[in-house]
Parts: C-alpha cells; sequence; structure tokens
C-alpha cells in the first residue's frame, strides 16, 4: 500500500494502486478499463518476473489499445521480496526504489513496430531414432510434411539395442511398429545415411543443405528438431575388451534377446555401476544405469533362481516406482555391495577365472568374488553436435548435451525461435522419457507451422548507418549470427534472429547499435532514478 501512495506522486503518474492478484483475470480487464478511464498511455506493472509474465501483461495492453512495448515491470517479487523476506522494511524501501526506476523508464517508453512474414510449414527433424520418429509421426499425424535425417542406414536408434522397458514391455516389437509407421508415412521423407552439410535462415524460413556420400540436397523448411541421441561409452578399464565375459549393459540386452547360449553357464554375474559417470571427465549421472542393471539382475534371476548376483553401486538411483524393482531384486536375494569412488573395485584374471575384489564398507574388509560375467554400466555420452550446433545456433553445455532454453518454462525449446530438442540428446534418459519429450518438441513445433505468419521485430537491436564505420566487430560476436554487412558495408539487423541480447551494443566503439526498449536514455534514466 505505501509503496502505491508514493508511485501516486512520482512525475508523470496519474493513477497507482495495489492489488493482490495482478496477473488474475479479473484484474487485466482493470487495467483495460483504468487505462480507457484515465486515458493512460503507459502502465508500469511492479509485480513478478516479466520472464514468464510480460506477454500477458502485453496482451492486455493490446486489448486496452495500446501498444504492447509500452509496459514496463518492475520485478518486486524475484529480485526484492523473496530474496529479503528476513527484512521487510528494507525490502519496501527497495520496492519503492524499483517502482520509481520504472515509472522513470516507462515515460521514456516509444511504441515498437512488429512485422510479418510467412512461415514454410514443413519440418526437419535430426535423428532417426525413437524420439525423432516420434517427433515426425506427431507432426505428420497434424498434416505438415517432415523429412526425417538418419545417419545410419537402420532407423531406431539405441532403442534397437535394449531388451525392454522397466515395466516390462519389448522394445524390440515398439521400434520396429514405429519404424513401419515413419516409412509408410506418405508426410515422411526419411533420409537414411545422411547428415547435415549446412543451415541458415531463421524461424519459418530454414534452408539446410543435406549430405548423404558425394550427393547433397537443399530442403526448406520451417522448424527443425534436434533428435540426434547419445552413445554409451566404451570403457577403458575393468579389462572391457581384453575379455569376453566383462561385456557392457548394451551388449547384456543383446544377448538376452538373441537367447545368447553362455548365458546358460553363469553361475555368478557381477554388475559395477558408474563406470565412466560421476566423474571429473563426466561430471553428470547417467540416470538409467542404475534401473537398468538392476533388470538384467532379476533376469539373471529369471534363468536361475539360484544365480549369485551382486550388484556393485556408488549410490543407486531407481528413480520413482523404479524403486518396486529394488525391492524385488532385494527380495530375490540379489546383493548390493557399496564401493566409495576412491576405492573403486578391481578385476584382475587368476589364471583362466575372473576376480572381483571391492570393498565392503559394512564388514569392514574386502570381499572376493569369482563371477563367471561382469556387467559394466557405462556412461552414456554425448555425440558433440558442435557443427550441428553452430549450424543451427543453439548450444551445447561442457558435457556435449544440447542446452533448453529454460528448464521448465522452455524445456524443449531453444533460445534460438523454431529450433527444438528432444531425446538423449538432450540429456541421458528412458525411453519413455523421450517419447514425452519427442511429443512436446513436436507440439511447439506445430505452434510455429499452424500460425502461417510469425511476427519480427519489437525489442531488438537496430544500427544507425551514419555511426556505422563497417569494422565487422558485431557480426563477430553476435551469438544469433542476426547482423550481416550490406552493399555499403554497413551492419544491418535481421530482426527475425535478434534476440535483443545488447551485446553488439555494448561492443561497438562507435555507438551504431542501440537496443529498443533499452536505449541508452531509458537506462541511465533508471539509473538517475536509482541514485
Amino acid at each position: 500500500v505505501s509503496v502505491a501512495e508514493e508511485a501516486r506522486n512520482l512525475p508523470g503518474v496519474v493513477y497507482a494502486t495495489n492489488t493482490i492478484y495482478a496477473c488474475a483475470p479479473d484484474s487485466q480487464e482493470k487495467i483495460k478499463e483504468l487505462v480507457k478511464e484515465h486515458n493512460l498511455n503507459r502502465v508500469v506493472v511492479a509485480s513478478c518476473t516479466p520472464r514468464t509474465h510480460e506477454p500477458l501483461f502485453q496482451e492486455t495492453m493490446t486489448g486496452a489499445g495500446l501498444n504492447k512495448y509500452l509496459i514496463e515491470m518492475a520485478n518486486i517479487r524475484n529480485q526484492d521480496s523473496w530474496v529479503h523476506a528476513d527484512d521487510p522494511e528494507k525490502a519496501t524501501d527497495k520496492a519503492r526504489d524499483l517502482v520509481r526506476m520504472a515509472v522513470s523508464k516507462a515515460a521514456l517508453l516509444r511504441p515498437l513496430a512488429e512485422s510479418e512474414m510467412d512461415v514454410d510449414q514443413s519440418a526437419l527433424v535430426i535423428g532417426g531414432g525413437v524420439a525423432g520418429m516420434v517427433a515426425a509421426r506427431e507432426l505428420a499425424s497434424q498434416g505438415y510434411p517432415v523429412h526425417l535425417v538418419e545417419r545410419s542406414d537402420t532407423l531406431g536408434g539405441q532403442a534397437n539395442n535394449l531388451l525392454r522397458t522397466y515395466r516390462g514391455q519389448p522394445i524390440a516389437d515398439f521400434v520396429a511398429r514405429l519404424a513401419h509407421e515413419v516409412e509408410a508415412n506418405d508426410l515422411i521423407t526419411v533420409h537414411r545415411n545422411t547428415t547435415v552439410a549446412e543451415s541458415y535462415g531463421f524461424v519459418g524460413n530454414f534452408k539446410t543443405k543435406l549430405a548423404s556420400g558425394d550427393e547433397t540436397e537443399e530442403i526448406e523448411h520451417g522448424v527443425a528438431i534436434m533428435a540426434t541421441g547419445a552413445k554409451q561409452l566404451d570403457p577403458t578399464e575393468y579389462l572391457y575388451g581384453a575379455d569376453d565375459r566383462v561385456v557392457s549393459s548394451l551388449r547384456l540386452d543383446r544377448m538376452f534377446k538373441e537367447n545368447d547360449p553362455a548365458l546358460d553357464q553363469v553361475k555368478t554375474a557381477v554388475f559395477i555401476q558408474c563406470v565412466g559417470s560421476r566423474e571429473p571427465d563426466r561430471p553428470y549421472c547417467s540416470k538409467v544405469c542404475c534401473t537398468h542393471s538392476v533388470e538384467n539382475a532379476l533376469e539373471f534371476k529369471k534363468m536361475n533362481p539360484e544365480a549369485d548376483v551382486f550388484i556393485l553401486y556408488r549410490d543407486i538411483r531407481t528413480f520413482g516406482q523404479r524403486e518396486r524393482l529394488y525391492k524385488e531384486a532385494r527380495e530375490k536375494r540379489v546383493v548390493f555391495v557399496r564401493f566409495d569412488v576412491d576405492r573403486k573395485p578391481r578385476v584382475d584374471k587368476d589364471g583362466d577365472d575372473l576376480k572381483v575384489i571391492v570393498r565392503d564398507h559394512v564388514l569392514g574388509r574386502d570381499l572376493i568374488l569369482r563371477p563367471d560375467l561382469i556387467c559394466l554400466a557405462s556412461a552414456i555420452e554425448s555425440y558433440r553436435e558442435a557443427e550441428l550446433a553452430q549450424a543451427f545456433k543453439v548450444p551445447l553445455d561442457d558435457d556435449g548435451w544440447f542446452v533448453e532454453a529454460h528448464p521448465k518454462l522452455r524445456p524443449v525449446d531453444f533460445a534460438t525461435d523454431g529450433v527444438f530438442v528432444c531425446g538423449l540428446a538432450h540429456y541421458p534418459k528412458p525411453i519413455e522419457e523421450s517419447i514425452a519429450q519427442a511429443q512436446a518438441a513436436a507440439a511447439r513445433a506445430v505452434t510455429v507451422m499452424a500460425a502461417g505468419r510469425i511476427t519480427v521485430g519489437g525489442e531488438v537491436a537496430e544500427i544507425s548507418p551514419v555511426r556505422c564505420v563497417g569494422c565487422g566487430l558485431c557480426i563477430e560476436i553476435c551469438p544469433y549470427s542476426a547482423i550481416d554487412l550490406d552493399e555499403k558495408n554497413i551492419a544491418v539487423v535481421n530482426e527475425a534472429l535478434c534476440k535483443g541480447c545488447g551485446t553488439c551494443v555494448a561492443a561497438c566503439r562507435s555507438g551504431a547499435p542501440s537496443l529498443r526498449g533499452f536505449t541508452n536514455a531509458e537506462v541511465f534514466s533508471q539509473i538517475e532514478a536509482a541514485l
């Protein structure tokens, strides 16, 4: 209340009030009424973060007959009440400062224009694994043509190596059925043994060159989905590659699928977890390994209830309902032995036999196991698609995984509009999560294509041709490749690519670029109001 009272006395303020939920529908209607009643031409909302709620208030501005960019938000929730909850008095003082700064800037806001562009209503899906095929099928089911690009000659990706889901559903049948649906769909063009050579353009208007052997083909599309998958790490420890009885989790799945006769001879099996995961080179957890090992341990118990099965682990992470598998494994006498990262199990050859030595922290002594088979739960590794990421101007993290725009607000979008991600390309995950994410990515892609046209512009950079000297520095540092030189050697901004980050504004020695909605005058007015 006191913040609203002080705001009423600020220069240019005609009306100020406080409300409990500014984002509620009735509050939105009230704002529209007040704009018309008091003939307002600027609005300041002091509430929560513009990152989540600015589009809502911009829509309200449009409904009130004002330009959507004539609103300024003061984030007194995230930047004030939440971080200063233990000192309400000072938090209120800070709220007054934030509102005063917002009002000062709002007085200088200009209406910003947006323009419309046509959207190519077709999609490119990169990766023919389960995630890529599901995304392609979902898009085609809604009537949109899809180009599905697969680097190998087989659809299905890593799912071709898996035995079943954690619920016991066979994966091979599902993958075969999905591949058949994709290949039989007239709207889906499958490109096998094909990679992306280069891509340029922007949301709604991409052009991508595909390479297959010595042949190239250029396609046009409105959206792209990254579903490039991931791979299993080939271990360099525990005698992997030196003894056929030391296998990976995927290899063991294939042995079960093929009813390998060698499995009939297994009386003792040892699973070793976190092989290559949660290490300095790969600090992340691969998420699916614990469940996978418990599943295969139960498979051994199903084949031979008297078999001795040991799982050597650092931390068991059978998350969610998968805990039931862990409980079942304990009931069927699968032995779990925890080890520390600085005292990993040791695998040696003792004549023709395998010998595993592991320190049991409960007993405080070494256990010596003589298994007939050792299964290594090795890490899931990214393909580190740096060239692909560069082609579509999307980011990779330090481990090579594609990074979404926001893990909660935009979980399948990239910051680059019109490009989406799903499946193992994003991060290790079980197959049902890959499917759900693929469906989400397809749904987000459809929102672009279904519109038919997109608006560009608004809060983007613009470059003064009088001040530009054509040095090209802004081109080098723009993270979205949104700036080029024209025929007069003057920098120009592609408004469809620009994200309004302001990097060019900060870097230009000539002061040629400016950022609409964040001009020097507007920012300096806020600083003066704060001081």
